[in-house]
């Protein structure tokens, strides 16, 4: 059964750090491609961060460019997003993706953990 179950979430205080994990299940992790995004109240959900299905390449949104580092460990199948310098604009669900684009495009989604940065 393919899952991806993301923890790490809660609340921080402003200019906190905080590291999310998303840990995969039931799938060949190495072989795709991982994002993480975010959903604030009353928004649409919109991407943070991605790294490739080896690690090497990477991608970050402008508003998180500088405070955020999404990484990889294959052999736990596990993907991270450390997240630094955290702000109040930063609160949201916080959401990890697999997607592999083959013949046809595999994409799972986990089930979301809240981050809330506030004093």
């Amino acid at each position: 059964q393919v899952q991806l179950v993301e923890s790490g979430g809660g609340l921080v205080q402003p200019g906190g750090s905080l590291r999310l994990s998303c840990a995969a299940y039931g799938f060949t992790f190495s072989g795709y491609a991982m994002s993480w995004h975010r959903q604030a109240p009353g928004k649409e959900r919109e991407l943070v961060a991605t790294i490739s299905s080896t690690g090497y390449s990477t991608n970050y949104a402008d508003s998180v460019k500088g405070r955020f580092t999404i990484s990889r460990d294959n052999a736990k199948n596990t993907v991270y997003l450390q997240r630094n310098s955290l702000n109040p604009d930063d609160t949201a669900v916080y959401y990890c993706n697999a997607r592999r684009v083959a013949i046809l495009t595999y994409s799972y989604w986990g089930q979301g953990t809240q981050v809330t940065v506030s004093s």
